[in-house]
């Protein structure tokens, strides 16, 4: 079991199960909600278990997804995709050691200009 909250504490959970590598996505949309590129780790929604959801706020980022941050200190913490019984998490909003690594960088064809990907994990131009 892993748990995370945002900043502040009004939001806080814990996640059952095995962790999905962390995926760093480089999308316009994550690189706004975070300032820079989003790094996500997956669970099935079943495993996610929000222990405080105080200050949580969902909202519609596109046609197809939503995203949750906390209304109180701002921070970014899951995204879902319609349809899919998956929640992605941030992966910084996690507790202690993860034991995860970056399996590979998504949407890195809309990546800032203001910094490089390292060599190592996979790039992808699109998901």
């Amino acid at each position: 079991m892993h748990t995370g909250s945002c900043l502040c504490g009004a939001v806080a959970f814990s996640l059952n199960g095995p962790l999905r590598p962390s995926v760093a996505c480089h999308c316009s949309q994550c690189r706004k909600t975070s300032g820079h590129y989003w790094s996500a780790t997956q669970v099935p929604t079943d495993h996610l278990l929000i222990t405080n959801d105080t200050g949580l706020t969902w909202f519609r980022s596109s046609e197809t997804a939503q995203r949750a941050f906390c209304n109180r200190c701002g921070s970014s913490l899951f995204w879902t995709m319609d349809g899919e019984d998956t929640t992605s998490i941030a992966t910084g909003t996690l507790d202690g050691d993860t034991g995860l690594t970056t399996s590979k960088h998504i949407f890195v064809k809309d990546k800032g200009d203001y910094y490089d990907i390292e060599d190592g994990p996979e790039q992808l131009a699109k998901y």
